[in-house]
């Protein structure tokens, strides 16, 4: 099963592109998905991202989750 992230911003509309095309965009395993959250998350915010869902195929497994910190 493919992990995945889709990408919102602060009102909740989907973004369709990534900023960087070379970003991943499936990963094999859960950990891999948050681990690579983990290191691009402020470029993501750069490009006007603010939440993202963490998916397994077409289920969501959580979200949505704000990358701004607290």
């Amino acid at each position: 099963m493919g992990w995945s992230w889709q990408y919102l911003t602060a009102e909740g509309v989907v973004v369709a592109e990534l900023p960087d095309t070379s970003m991943a965009t499936e990963f094999a395993t859960q950990s891999d998905a948050e681990t690579w959250i983990g290191e691009v998350w402020p470029t993501l915010l750069e490009a006007g991202i603010e939440q993202v869902l963490l998916l397994e195929e077409d289920r969501i497994v959580y979200g949505p989750m704000g990358l701004r910190p607290v």
